[in-house]
């Protein structure tokens, strides 16, 4: 195997997501490798957005960045209280970033993606976002008496897509089998085969 094609593998695999879209001519894909962001603050602001409208999500980044709203933490949740968390039913909220700002970005490049596609922007939906722990940024501290601690960064891989949603179309209505209890076959039968009644004389037709 010849240097260029174990390149071009190691790109293939580089680029590979956890999950593909149901539909990939109706969605647009997006990806960041080794961002320097925290993962858990990341982990949250991913959470919130998942399943948004394209455009709502990035007016509400960056309303988050502006503080006129908050993201609520609800597994990383060793945070202050804030009255802007009440809407998510949750007590914990912050307002991260730089995370913001980098998810922003990663939604321009999706956009840009799908607008080359030709998908309908306002019916466009991230219907997945996943946040993966990556490899720490390690450096060095040094301290006192010539000691060194380690420095690290915890740094995480960000991927994304959006899908455009098919207008729903009402099912047409089907006529139901219709059930019928034993008693209600018995009575059936009894009318299907019950004999005629009997004509008295003095109204029988003359001539029969």
């Amino acid at each position: 195997m010849c240097i260029r094609d174990r390149y071009m593998g190691i790109l293939n695999i580089m680029v590979k997501y956890s999950r593909e879209p149901a539909v990939p001519t109706k969605a647009a894909k997006a990806r960041g490798d080794d961002m320097r962001i925290h993962y858990k603050n990341t982990y949250e602001v991913a959470a919130a957005i998942r399943g948004m409208q394209l455009e709502k999500a990035e007016k509400y980044l960056r309303d988050v960045i502006d503080h006129k709203q908050c993201v609520p933490f609800r597994k990383h949740s060793t945070t202050a209280r804030t009255a802007q968390a009440h809407p998510f039913h949750v007590t914990q909220g912050r307002w991260p970033k730089k995370p913001c700002e980098h998810l922003l970005d990663l939604l321009e490049n999706v956009r840009s993606n799908a607008d080359a596609k030709g998908l309908d922007l306002r019916k466009t939906y991230i219907t997945h976002i996943q946040v993966n722990k990556a490899r720490k940024g390690r450096r060095r501290g040094f301290k006192a008496h010539g000691r060194i601690k380690d420095w690290c960064a915890s740094n995480c891989h960000v991927e994304l897509f959006v899908t455009e949603k098919a207008e729903n179309v009402k099912k047409a209505e089907e006529e139901k089998a219709k059930h019928f209890s034993k008693k209600q076959l018995a009575r059936m039968k009894l009318r299907v085969g019950k004999p005629a009644k009997k004509t008295d004389a003095n109204t029988a037709v003359p001539g029969k």
